[in-house]
Order: structure tokens, then C-alpha cells, then sequence
């Protein structure tokens, strides 16, 4: 079992940056990939960006690459996202999230999530 924590939410206006962060309980340095989720109200969760276990492969949606950035940092069993040139599109609660393989659609372990809000 892995329990989640993100912080770092906020309202920011448009152009701004906020800076995320993602608490695991137990090591997953060893064994777990890391993701962002967003959820918008009214839509789907859709997928934000991921980090396998040791940083060294990451993937993000086409509407957040080149303004975001996912990292990890195993020694703190931590992850990250640095959101650049913020949008109001942007404005969802952001979950992370972690599961033992890279390229499952749904990762299996979700934290309860941090709202970030862009204003125009």
C-alpha cells in the first residue's frame, strides 16, 4: 500500500508558476513509477505527465509540454511538478499518483489531490 500527499496548490493568475509536490509513505524509489493527474470539474481525468522509477524516462500530454516539468527525488521519496506559463485550462485538482508499471493507463495508487486555479 501507498498513500499519497500532494501540496502546492494555489491560485496563481495567468503566466504565473506554482510548484507541486508529492509526499509518498513508503519507499517507491525501488519499484514505482510516478504521475500527475488533473480533473476538471465537469470532465475526466486526464493524464498530466510520469516519471519512471529513476527519473531517466518522462512523458507528458501535448497540452502541458515544454511549460511543465516532473521530477523525483528518490532519497526523499518525493516527486515534483513545476508548472511554467500557467493557463487558465490549467485549473483542475491536480492528483499524483504511482504504480509498479510505467505504461498502465490508470496508475493504481492516487492521493486525494491539490486544487490549482489559473485566473484570466
Amino acid at each position: 500500500q501507498v498513500t499519497l500527499i500532494e501540496s502546492g496548490g494555489g491560485l496563481v493568475a495567468a503566466g504565473g508558476s506554482l510548484r507541486l509536490s508529492c509526499a509518498a509513505s513508503r519507499r517507491t524509489s525501488a519499484t514505482y513509477a510516478m504521475g500527475w493527474f488533473r480533473q476538471a470539474p465537469g470532465k475526466d481525468r486526464e493524464f498530466v505527465a510520469r516519471i519512471s522509477w529513476n527519473g531517466g524516462v518522462t512523458k507528458y500530454a501535448d497540452s502541458v509540454r515544454g511549460r511543465f516539468a516532473v521530477s523525483r527525488d528518490n532519497g526523499k521519496d518525493t516527486m515534483y511538478l513545476q508548472m511554467n506559463s500557467l493557463k487558465p485550462e490549467d485549473t483542475a485538482v491536480y492528483h499524483c499518483a504511482a504504480d509498479s508499471n510505467y505504461y498502465s493507463a490508470r496508475y493504481k495508487y492516487l492521493g486525494p489531490g491539490t486544487q490549482v486555479t489559473v485566473s484570466s
